[in-house]
């Protein structure tokens, strides 16, 4: 049994779109029409598309691993599989995204993306302790002053909120 699940492990990966296709449709179709109505196509149709697809996908996909079709690795992947997974780096990556997730609402995004682009670059193996934060604070800002006033996008500000 274990072998016939590596074989076939790609029926995780549509497994996970078939969740997130039904998602999606059922948070479609709960969707109000009646206050953004605007002509024949109203706020359910993309995502009522999405899902569909979604749905299609996930069933294309579970079709062909059932029939012993198999993803193939790029050629230019030099990925040793009989290795182990980085564990410290995949919880380093989580530790940077939660104190992302934590400290926004505190802090503003200009700093809590800072910590995050910070962290991810440290997680990753860079170790430039100077350059790396002011790159990191630099990205944090542009990314802000992109999302908040180019489109829109109200991000928290913090403390930072007066300066932009």
């Amino acid at each position: 049994m274990t072998t016939w699940m590596k074989e076939r492990s790609e029926l995780g990966v549509s497994v996970v779109l078939l969740v997130l296709g039904v998602l999606v449709l059922t948070d479609a179709l709960s969707i109000p029409t009646d206050f953004a109505q605007r002509g024949p196509v109203g706020p359910k149709a993309v995502p009522i598309l999405v899902g569909s697809l979604l749905l299609i996908v996930a069933v294309l996909l579970a079709r062909d691993v059932l029939r012993g079709g198999k993803g193939e690795a790029e050629g230019g992947e030099d990925i040793d599989l009989t290795e182990p997974a980085d564990l410290r780096t995949v919880l380093l990556l989580c530790g940077a995204f939660l104190a992302n997730a934590a400290l926004i609402g505190l802090v503003g995004f200009p700093i809590s993306g800072a910590i995050l682009f910070w962290g991810a670059a440290y997680a990753l193996g860079s170790r430039n302790l100077v350059r790396d934060p002011l790159i990191a604070a630099g990205m944090s800002v542009v990314t802000f002053l992109i999302f908040n006033n180019l489109l829109g996008v109200p991000l928290p500000g913090g403390p930072l909120m007066e300066v932009f």
